[in-house]
């Protein structure tokens, strides 16, 4: 019972977290993609039964707190992009337009990225207008007074000269001038991956003084079409100042609005598992974020900012910039924006968990292997080596304390034998056969323990991580992001059928499966029924719970258990105790003796 210890306690834990994974996760996910799909035939056919677009569905103008008011959408995407003059966007990574009523981007899709792993089929929308049922947009505008006049907010017209297109080459610039002399110019501008910068240059013509304030919002009516999990967030996130990295649930959202306290630098946004819209406001101004759910007309989500109102004397003018994410969260991206434009703790836009200090660099080792190799499922296995090469001290003391504890068996037998039911005489005596021996019993549990964070940061990496999205391995592994896609009941594919979901079980969970039995056939069964029915049925049933995991994920864990399966034999051998493997692999085909009469 004393060699499986450790054993038994890395059996526990992880069947704890399997557990945990399967009731939080796996089976909240299959019963709302169910109902999401029958969402989607419901609105597909609400959809082809609209003969006549609606109303126009533009925000009301905002008031002196923030900008609210929405219209029901009902119209299709198509129907709504026609309706509004629009400025083409086009650069390497992005195509859409922009919305000339209000300036909005409301209109965006990501060239490099699929919605499923065939390249053919249709790209990413992060945008779609107001108008439409999955409306996303992110909006810049002001709020003024009657003396103000009218200025720029959601239906604003702005004009733009004839002809212009917004690339990474080619910036846009955009007018607009109010009844009280009061002129707005804005120059939008992007890179070649997912950042704009939009700069207004405000001129007061006028004969009085005006007093405004600056806004920003990102709006969504809906949720991901994909259930929430635990590990990771997604709704309403920001760095708001001295508060720091504020992430709030839309759950949350939708039972109270969170305001944190005003505050000068930072950004705010909306967050999903793959892409994010991010405003980042003047970083030398204070302002007042707002993470909140409308439900007057169409609900929706939104993460918003105002400024402090400022005072433009007549002549005076004034420049404001923002900056405006929307995209992929590319590990590389992120962390260029966060240095190139001084964004306070911008790569949390990623979440990395609490093992950030774990994952983060973990995500930098597997990425650097993808540069060498060019197969992120090569770069986990080169992962793994490195971190069992980092562990191997504490490995090798674990597997030393096995040993040695395997060496004191005839020993401890023979205390059994001794102190028969006196528990108290046999715990001293063993006690001291440990010190007498320089054992330590729970010496092995240490690098067990310690190994937990690098499965869940390594688990961390695989999930969020835009790089492990739809990144092939070898044969039928074309997304490691995704569970094995092939199952034994079909004969992997060979009959015409889909298996079930509680009964898929594709070909990597089986060989993690069979190193897991590898892995626990190098310690002799335990002489308990019950710790020997444990040892047994383990693997079978870790190979059902895993896979429905990334895997990625389940690659690694049947790699871990292969290299710890030899790196186990080695120390055993250098101390001079027999593997029991093989002995323990014949042992399950022996016969056992008939019971004597």
């Amino acid at each position: 019972m004393q060699n499986n210890r450790n054993y038994f306690i890395a059996i526990a834990l992880s069947v704890l977290i399997v557990l945990a994974w399967q009731f939080l996760y796996m089976n909240p996910r299959i019963e709302a993609q169910r109902k999401i799909d029958e969402a989607r035939k419901a609105q597909q056919q609400t959809i082809e039964q609209v003969k006549t677009p609606a109303a126009d569905g533009q925000a009301a103008q905002p008031g002196a707190t923030a900008p609210s008011g929405q219209a029901a959408a009902t119209e299709t995407r198509e129907q709504a992009l026609a309706k509004t003059p629009r400025v083409i966007i086009d650069t390497p990574a992005l195509s859409g337009s922009i919305n000339l009523a209000g300036a909005r981007l409301d209109d965006l899709r990501l060239k490099d990225y699929h919605e499923t792993v065939d390249k053919s089929s249709p790209i990413i929308t992060l945008f779609s207008p107001a108008d439409t049922a999955d409306g996303y947009f992110t909006e810049l505008g002001y709020v003024g007074t009657d003396a103000t006049g009218s200025v720029p907010g959601p239906s604003t017209l702005w004009t733009a000269p004839e002809g212009a297109k917004l690339t990474d080459k080619t910036p846009v610039t955009l007018t607009y001038t109010n009844e009280k002399g009061l002129t707005f110019t804005r120059t939008i501008s992007v890179d070649d991956h997912f950042m704009f910068t939009v700069a207004d240059r405000i001129e007061n013509t006028g004969q009085a003084p005006v007093s405004l304030s600056s806004y920003g919002r990102v709006t969504r009516f809906n949720k991901p079409t994909t259930p929430s999990v635990y590990v990771l967030h997604e709704g309403f996130i920001g760095v708001i100042g001295e508060d720091g990295l504020i992430e709030t649930k839309y759950s949350a959202a939708e039972k109270e609005a969170v305001t944190p306290p005003k505050a000068t630098g930072g950004w705010l946004g909306i967050t999903d598992k793959y892409w994010a819209a991010t405003i980042i406001p003047p970083q030398q101004s204070a302002y007042e974020a707002r993470f909140s759910h409308f439900t007057d007309g169409q609900p929706r989500y939104q993460a918003d900012y105002k400024d402090d109102a400022f005072t433009l004397a007549p002549g005076q003018s004034v420049e404001l910039k923002n900056l405006v994410f929307a995209g992929a969260k590319v590990v590389p991206v992120i962390d260029g924006y966060e240095a190139s434009y001084n964004i306070p703790r911008f790569d949390r836009l990623i979440d990395w968990g609490w093992f950030y200090f774990i994952t983060k660099p973990m995500f930098k080792l597997m990425d650097f292997f993808f540069h060498y190799f060019g197969n992120f499922g090569v770069a986990i296995l080169c992962t793994t080596i490195v971190v069992k090469a980092l562990f191997f001290p504490l490995a090798s003391k674990q597997y030393a304390s096995m040993a040695n504890m395997k060496r004191m068996q005839p020993k401890m037998e023979e205390l059994k034998a001794k102190f028969g039911d006196d528990r108290m005489g046999l715990q001293q005596a063993t006690m001291q056969l440990y010190k007498e021996e320089k054992i330590n019993p729970i010496a092995g549990c240490w690098p067990v323990l310690l190994q937990i964070p690098i499965f869940f940061s390594l688990y961390k990496v695989i999930y969020i991580t835009i790089e492990m999205r739809h990144a092939p391995f070898f044969g039928w592994i074309r997304d490691l992001s995704a569970p094995d896609p092939t199952t034994i009941v079909n004969l992997f594919g060979l009959l015409p059928f889909t298996a079930p979901t509680f009964l898929h079980l594709g070909v990597w969970p089986i060989i993690m499966g069979f190193t897991m039995f590898l892995q626990m056939r190098m310690n002799p069964t335990p002489p308990d029924p019950t710790q020997a029915m444990i040892f047994n049925w383990m693997p079978l049933v870790f190979t059902f719970m895993l896979a429905s995991f990334p895997a990625g994920l389940v690659i690694y864990w049947a790699w871990n258990n292969t290299l710890s399966v030899i790196q186990q034999a080695v120390i055993m051998k250098r101390h001079g105790v027999k593997v029991e493997l093989f002995d323990n692999m014949k042992g399950l085909f022996r016969r056992k003796p008939a019971p004597s009469k």
